[in-house]
């Protein structure tokens, strides 16, 4: 086999594989655009009543309006936000008279002072979430400085006495100001396939380009 055209097969088939993985991320990115589209669909859809028993995996997102009373403590989760900079997520229990689960109520900056309780019956419009925001490297809650580093479900609801049920507020019935509700959407939900497949094209091209600066430079130095 002569130099150039092993230089021709290797040139060709390694663009292949580079087109191939490139067209492969473009199918990834319809499928991850038609994930989100269902989720954003989930998430804009009427509020029902909470279910008797939500599943993380089913009623994840799942629209719910709750009435109760918000009750004892609340926890703040340290977050950053865009245009405000560092604050709290603030969670909180809610006892519907038959049962008490989660509310995250909102945002607030650090700066800020913690916000009192509503009082009397107050009605939450929201999202359903079990986000999973923790992993080997998130530290453990400061309780003594009631500052917490992730949304643990599982943990919060053990914590204040309640399901491990969250229900992300959207809309409230009160005056929520200083607390800024953050509604559950999907920006924080990566899709990076068209960044991937833009990459795989370039290296292709740039294959291809290399494989005919070779050829060319071999052709000259052989005439």
């Amino acid at each position: 086999m002569s130099r150039a055209l092993f230089v021709i097969l290797i040139g060709l088939g390694g663009a292949a594989i580079l087109i191939g993985l490139g067209i492969w991320q473009v199918q990834r990115l319809a499928w991850k655009e038609g994930v989100l589209a269902d989720i954003n669909a989930r998430i804009e859809a009427p509020a029902q009543a909470l279910p008797d028993r939500p599943d993380p995996e089913t009623d994840a997102y799942l629209p719910v309006e709750v009435t109760g009373t918000l009750e004892g403590a609340t926890l703040r989760v340290l977050v950053s936000q865009k245009d405000e900079g560092a604050g709290y997520r603030l969670i909180s229990a809610m006892d519907t008279g038959a049962r008490r689960i989660l509310v995250d109520r909102g945002f607030i900056p650090t700066a800020a002072d913690m916000p009192g309780l509503p009082q009397g019956a107050v009605t939450v419009t929201g999202n359903l979430q079990w986000p999973q925001e923790t992993d080997s490297f998130t530290p453990e809650p400061d309780r003594a400085a009631n500052i917490w580093f992730a949304r643990d479900v599982q943990t919060m609801a053990e914590t204040l006495d309640t399901e491990p049920v969250l229900v992300v507020a959207r809309a409230v019935s009160w005056n929520a100001a200083p607390v800024t509700p953050l509604p559950v959407d999907t920006a924080r939900i990566p899709n990076d396939h068209l960044q991937y497949a833009i990459t795989w094209f370039s290296l292709a091209a740039i294959w291809l380009a290399m494989s005919f600066y070779f050829l060319r430079r071999r052709a000259k130095i052989e005439s």
